[in-house]
């Protein structure tokens, strides 16, 4: 596979010049006021696996217009004190799957919380939480759905989903609320971005070859899907580019990057022809906090898989102290569900 984007010292003394809103803070703390003023409250439901090392709750949080968002919180069996915890989002298609089917941070000792993303789960894994409050036309794909208005954008929901679940977990007696590590893969990478520069007070985040970052300059390089979402939108209302790119701009997660203050250890591929390098390192360089990255020079968008897996639980490890004090309790109590 040939590089499809930028050689990496070019990508390392990239600084695009991107447009940012005005209104860009007041319009997300707009939104995230608007979704915390619903009143509704999270639940965990215990769902039996037939696992013995892990214990699973069935979890509904109260999402963008306290509208019901699914996910599975995965604790450590026997594990006596709140716990630090990954918060995952995923991957574009794919829902949050089956009970049993992602376990990997739960077995190295922490929380493991997988958000459902709205309107998804057509992919690898099956998805549980609809998108009811969809507005207006699109091309197949979620990057052009409400794209006429930043109010009404897909990922505007997402976003609050994605905050909204890391609220509910601050409040989970099994969880230390000071440390939560935001994570995901590709679109979840995205999200995981965005939430770094929404939610103040994370102990850490961990984007791998994220998308929706220089929304732009990915609509115009990529030929690979769901890029490609954006120009067939924009083949079809030719009058439209300018209206299109001003909403996607609320929720470029380069933008949002910039808001961050939390570590992060960044991962981008050189031959991912998905989300192109260089859209990944505008989101790498705007990144306001502490920040590291590793870099897949003869990867593409699968990226450094279980080699990167290994690097993350690392540096994981190193961030969120297994000896942090607490208060000691059983994470079992009935009244977490």
């Amino acid at each position: 596979m040939p590089l499809t984007d930028l050689t990496l010292a070019q990508c390392l003394a990239l600084r695009p010049d991107l447009d940012e809103p005005d209104d860009l803070d007041r319009f997300w703390a707009d939104t995230l006021d608007r979704a915390r003023d619903t009143g509704a409250r999270p639940h965990f439901a215990p769902v039996d696996t037939g696992l013995t090392q892990v214990t699973t709750y069935d979890a509904t949080v109260p999402g963008f217009d306290g509208e019901p968002v699914r996910g599975w919180l995965h604790l450590p069996a026997g594990a006596r004190e709140p716990l630090g915890c990954v918060v995952e989002f995923l991957g574009y298609g794919r829902g949050r799957g089956l009970a049993h089917e992602q376990l990997l941070w739960a077995s190295a000792g922490y929380a493991h919380f997988i958000m459902d993303t709205r309107g998804q789960g057509w992919s690898t894994a099956r998805g549980d939480t609809p998108d009811a409050a969809a507005v207006g036309g699109s091309v197949p794909g979620f990057l052009t759905r409400g794209v006429e208005r930043p109010e009404d954008h897909y990922y505007r929901r997402v976003f609050t989903d994605a905050v909204r679940c890391v609220d509910a977990l601050r409040t989970h007696p099994a969880i230390d609320p000071d440390r939560i590590v935001v994570t995901g893969v590709s679109q979840g990478g995205g999200i995981a971005l965005a939430v770094a520069g929404l939610v103040p007070g994370l102990a850490g985040v961990l984007p791998d070859v994220p998308f929706l970052c220089d929304i732009r300059r990915a609509a115009r390089i990529s030929a690979t899907s769901p890029y490609t979402e954006i120009a067939a939108y924009l083949s079809l209302y030719r009058d439209r580019a300018d209206t299109v790119f001003r909403t996607l701009s609320y929720v470029d997660a380069a933008l949002l990057a910039a808001r961050a203050t939390a570590p992060a250890l960044f991962s981008i591929a050189l031959m991912d022809d998905i989300c192109p390098p260089s859209t990944c390192f505008a989101a790498y360089h705007r990144y306001a906090g502490p920040k590291d990255v590793r870099v897949y020079e003869f990867n593409g968008h699968e990226g450094g898989g279980g080699h990167h897996r290994r690097e993350q639980l690392g540096w994981v490890r190193a961030l969120l102290d297994p000896g942090h004090p607490a208060d000691v309790r059983s994470l079992h109590d009935p009244q977490l569900v």
